[in-house]
């Protein structure tokens, strides 16, 4: 089954759900008429391309930047989702608009490669804290009070490297009780990335190194916050 389909299963209930584009959405997340905001925050950053070819990272990135955009494209009525990226050039690079997302298949891809590219050239150096605490202040002061906010941190577990604490990372993912914060690592270098996931909050964080194991992940993390 697509990867895209067993996404689209954990936040609908229905397996069926691409089976005919004509029958009735399944109601979701009813108990509200205001949208929902999710901000994907992308890890872009040179070290995802330069150990691309040692575990993956930036193409399981970039295969779940795509799964979350299909899947959420039919509920923009109960959603807001934004995408942006962090790298050694900048905390906050925007790929996607909730007010603009694509409308095409060209449009997605030009999402897709601009990400490749930047991680291809930027500069090194890491803005995950700066990234993380930018998104939970701008999802913040865009939602309205009843509007509920998630957060969803893609990084490549380099943490050591760049000398950022878990114990700091850890108390910013719980800064703001109206923002829920989840890190997906995508990468690590030896067990660094499961280190890391031991030293966080309980719940808040997951480590993917199997593409298999992706849509199970961030499932989980849809399915048990935003339903």
């Amino acid at each position: 089954m697509p990867l895209r389909i067993l996404l689209v299963d954990g936040l609908t209930g229905e397996k069926a759900v691409y089976r005919k584009r004509g029958e009735k959405e399944p109601e979701f997340g009813h108990s509200s008429n205001v949208r929902k905001s999710i901000r994907l925050v992308v890890d872009v950053s040179g070290s995802m391309y330069r150990f691309n070819g040692y575990d993956g990272r930036l193409d399981r990135t970039l295969e779940a930047v795509l799964m979350v955009i299909e899947a959420f494209e039919s509920y923009s009525m109960k959603f807001k989702l934004d995408i942006v990226g962090h790298s050694g050039d900048s905390a906050e690079i925007p790929f996607l608009s909730s007010e603009s997302p694509p409308v095409n298949e060209k449009e997605k891809m030009d999402i897709l490669k601009s990400m490749h590219a930047h991680s291809q050239f930027c500069w090194s150096g890491d803005n995950t804290l700066k990234a993380t605490a930018t998104a939970i202040s701008t999802i913040r002061s865009d939602s309205v009070p009843s509007q509920e906010s998630y957060v969803i941190i893609l990084s490549d577990a380099n943490f050591s490297r760049y000398r950022i604490s878990p114990v700091e990372y850890g108390r910013l993912i719980l800064s703001d009780p109206h923002v829920n914060v989840f890190a997906v690592f995508i990468g690590s270098l030896d067990d660094e990335a499961t280190r890391l996931q031991d030293s966080l909050p309980a719940g808040r964080s997951f480590v993917c190194m199997n593409n298999s194991d992706l849509p199970i992940i961030i499932r989980q993390v849809l399915s048990s916050s935003v339903i």
